[in-house]
């Protein structure tokens, strides 16, 4: 499997591309980011959709998936901290270390808000972007306290023993989905929340969902300035659609928004071929070229 050391962390990394090989340069790079606790796992679906227009780089963040954090590098690594601004740089980090200059992004739930920061931070590395179940929110002290509870409880409790009871990825799954995915797809999802660094998952649970994120995310999609598509699902729970639209009526010039029909936290695999649809659509659309 082929990895690239970033910042002290070794990051898996995998093409999906239309004739398997490593790509040479041919076709425009796209680079799908995942969401918190999972892997790049899931967007192999959509990444072969697209493979015959773009060379997609899929790759798990740090501490995620197939990233993990290596003993002896932990203390600096965690040192680093886990605002998503972090992650953004890992990125760019990623893409210097391929090669990489000016790429299109995919990314959904946290990822999107890696990618809406990265975005505005290295924006001349960036044609458009695609956003997907992602949006602003208010500050509400006792609800995140709820939160950071309930999250603490989450991260805390993992047993790898889990995995094994027939009935629990879907059980796991139930709160994401409003349609149901395969049932490959749900035990990949159980698998990398349990494989999760537990630092890392906490610590980007008090990043993501903070004072600060409701301070700071408005005015990163405010200040987006590239083509972007932001995407939600009808009945997602977790990021509910009417943060999309808020997120994407403060910059009408540059987000445009799509809201998937009978689908919950995970459009792309719910609805596969009305998200497909929306995303080329919108990719038709002119790029900062």
């Amino acid at each position: 499997m082929p990895y690239a050391k970033v910042f002290d962390v070794d990051h898996y990394y995998e093409w999906v591309t239309e004739h398997g090989r490593v790509p040479q340069g041919e076709k425009p790079v796209m680079v799908f980011i995942h969401g918190w606790g999972g892997s790049c796992r899931y967007w192999h679906s959509t990444a072969q959709a697209l493979n015959a227009e773009f060379d997609c780089l899929l790759y798990d963040m740090r501490g995620f998936g197939r990233s993990p954090i290596a003993p002896e590098n932990r203390e600096a690594v965690l040192a680093r901290g886990y605002e998503l601004e972090t992650f953004a740089d890992d990125l760019a980090e990623l893409l210097n270390v391929l090669g990489l200059d000016a790429v299109w992004l995919n990314s959904h739930s946290t990822g999107a808000s890696v990618a809406v920061l990265f975005t505005n931070q290295y924006g001349d590395r960036v044609k458009q972007s695609i956003l997907t179940c992602n949006g602003v929110f208010e500050y509400d002290q006792k609800a995140f306290e709820a939160f950071y509870k309930f999250g603490g409880y989450v991260v805390g409790f993992r047993p790898r023993w889990l995995k094994q009871i027939p009935l629990m990825p879907r059980i796991f799954m139930a709160r994401f989905l409003s349609s149901p995915i395969p049932a490959a797809e749900r035990a990949a999802f159980l698998e990398d929340y349990l494989e999760a660094d537990g630092d890392v998952a906490l610590g980007t649970i008090y990043t993501a969902v903070s004072k600060r994120a409701t301070e700071v995310m408005p005015v990163a999609f405010a200040q987006v300035n590239v083509p972007t598509l932001l995407v939600s699902g009808q009945y997602d729970q977790i990021t509910p659609a009417k943060l999309g639209r808020d997120a994407a009526s403060l910059n009408p010039e540059n987000i445009q928004y799509v809201e998937i029909e009978n689908t919950g936290h995970f459009p792309m695999l719910e609805a596969p071929d009305v998200y497909l649809d929306a995303v080329r659509h919108f990719l038709k659309t002119p790029s900062l070229c």
